[in-house]
C-alpha cells in the first residue's frame, strides 16, 4: 500500500501542542549520512560512549536467568523501591522510605507524570531555557503555560533566581529545576537555590520539579545540592533521577521519582494506564548499580574530565567560538555569534561540510540562540579531529 492511497490524518488537537528531541532527528539525519558513505563524529547525542560496568550487566543476565522476564509491581519492586531509597538518602543525606519512590522507564516519564498529575489548563510552570526540550513539550501538552526562564552565559550558566522569583505569578503551579544542567553543564550553587526555596515557602501551591539526572557527574570539587533536602518544601517537592547517564544504562531505560507518598500512588497509577511496570530484570540490574561497586564510575567520571578540559580548551582555539568551562553534565555550550551564523546554520554547515554531528543551541529553546552543544560523551581522539573539522568549516565562512 502506498501513502498516496491513505486518507488524510485526522490527530486530536493535543498533538499540536507536542514537541520533540531534536538529538534524535540529528541522529536519524547523520546515520542516513554514515549510511551513503560520509565519515561522522558524533557529539549529538547526550549519552556516555561507555559500556554499561560488568557488574551490572551481569546483575541483568542473572536476573533474567532467574526469571526476571515477568510483570512486576507498578511501582518497582519493593527491593528495587527500597535500594533507591537507601541510594538517595545516602546520596542527599536525607530520609528516604520506599513508598516515596516510583521506578519508571526512563527519566521522561517522572517529568510527563507530575504534569499530568498536577497541572491544569492555564497553570504557569516556569522552566529552565536553554534547557531540556521535553519540559516545555510536556507542558504544552498538558495544557499548561510554558513559562521560560532564561539561563545565562553571564552567569556562567547557572540559575540566577531573581529570574525565577520575577517570573512568579498567582497562576504558577510548578517551577522546573535543573542542576547539573543540559546543556549548558551549569551548575546552581547551594545559595542561589537556597533564594529560590526561600521565595517559593510562602508559595504552598507550587511544585517543584527537580531534574537531577546529571548528580554524579560533577567536577572541580562541586557538591550536589537538592531541594529535596530542604524539610520545608519537601512535600512540595518530586525529584527526578535515574541510571541513564551515571551507569551508561541509556538502553536500560530506567529512571526514578522520588515524591510524598500519595504523589507516589498517583504516579503508579498513571504507570498502570501507560507502562504497566518496568522491566524487572532492569531493575534487578539497577539495584546492583546503585549498591555494588562504583569503581567503574569513578574511572568514567575522571574520564569525562578530562574530556572537559580538552574540548573546552579546544573550543575556544576556533575563530568565532568562546566556551564557559561547565562544572557539571558531559556537554559544552560555546557562544558562536562571532561567526555570523545562526545556530541552526551552524548545525547544518558542521553536518554537511565538516562530517560533525551536534545540536544547535536553539533546540532548547530560544535563549539557545547563538549557542551549540557539543556532547564529550566521545574519546579524545574523537574530539580532536572533531575540532580540527569545526575549524576548518569555519575558516572557510
Amino acid at each position: 500500500m502506498t501513502t498516496t492511497s491513505l486518507p488524510s490524518l485526522s490527530l486530536a488537537t493535543r498533538m499540536s501542542r507536542l514537541g520533540t528531541e531534536t538529538a534524535f532527528e540529528v541522529l536519524a539525519r547523520a546515520k542516513q549520512l554514515e549510511a551513503e558513505g560520509k565519515d561522522i563524529i558524533h557529539l549529538e547525542i547526550g549519552e556516555p560512549d561507555f559500556d554499561t560496568p560488568s557488574n551490572i550487566i551481569e546483575a541483568g543476565v542473572e536476573a533474567m536467568r532467574g526469571g526476571y522476564t515477568h510483570y512486576g509491581p507498578a511501582a518497582g519492586m519493593p527491593e528495587a523501591r527500597a535500594v533507591v531509597a537507601d541510594y538517595v538518602a545516602r546520596t542527599r543525606g536525607i530520609e528516604v522510605n520506599a513508598n516515596e519512590v516510583t521506578i519508571v522507564p526512563g527519566g521522561k516519564p517522572t517529568m510527563f507524570y507530575a504534569m499530568l498529575a498536577l497541572i491544569e489548563s492555564g497553570d504557569e510552570v516556569i522552566y529552565p531555557n536553554p534547557g531540556f526540550p521535553i519540559y516545555e513539550s510536556m507542558i504544552n501538552f498538558t495544557g499548561g503555560t510554558a513559562v521560560p526562564c532564561p539561563i545565562r552565559e553571564v552567569n556562567h550558566f547557572a540559575l540566577d533566581p531573581d529570574d525565577i522569583i520575577s517570573r512568579l505569578t498567582p497562576k504558577t503551579k510548578m517551577v522546573v529545576l535543573n542542576s547539573p544542567a543540559n546543556p549548558t553543564g551549569g551548575v546552581t550553587p547551594k545559595e542561589s537555590l537556597e533564594k529560590v526555596l526561600a521565595a517559593l515557602k510562602d508559595r504552598p501551591d507550587i511544585w517543584i520539579l527537580s531534574d537531577e539526572i546529571y548528580s554524579r557527574m560533577l567536577y572541580d570539587g562541586n557538591e550536589h545540592v537538592s531541594p529535596l533536602q530542604d524539610p520545608d518544601i519537601r512535600d512540595r517537592c518530586i525529584l527526578l533521577d535515574g541510571w541513564s547517564k551515571t551507569y551508561a544504562m541509556t538502553g536500560w531505560r530506567m529512571g526514578f521519582g522520588v515524591m510524598r507518598p500519595d504523589l507516589a500512588e498517583v504516579f503508579t497509577k498513571l504507570m498502570v494506564n501507560s507502562n504497566s511496570c518496568t522491566a524487572s530484570f532492569s531493575q534487578r540490574a539497577g539495584m546492583e548499580a546503585l549498591a555494588g561497586d562504583q569503581s567503574a564510575v569513578d574511572e568514567m567520571l575522571k574520564k569525562f574530565d578530562v574530556r572537559r578540559q580538552r574540548m573546552t580548551e579546544l573550543v575556544n582555539d576556533i575563530p568565532g567560538f568562546s566556551c564557559h568551562m561547565p562544572v557539571g553534565a558531559f556537554y559544552v555550550f560555546p557562544n558562536i555569534r562571532d561567526t555570523g551564523l545562526t545556530s541552526r546554520e551552524m548545525q547544518d554547515r558542521l553536518l554537511l561540510e565538516g562530517g560533525v554531528s551536534a545540536l544547535a543551541g536553539t533546540s532548547f529553546g530560544a535563549e539557545g540562540e547563538g549557542y551549540i552543544r557539543f556532547s564529550y560523551a566521545n574519546s579524545i581522539e574523537n574530539i580532536e579531529k572533531a575540532m580540527a573539522r569545526v575549524r576548518k568549516v569555519v575558516e572557510s565562512l
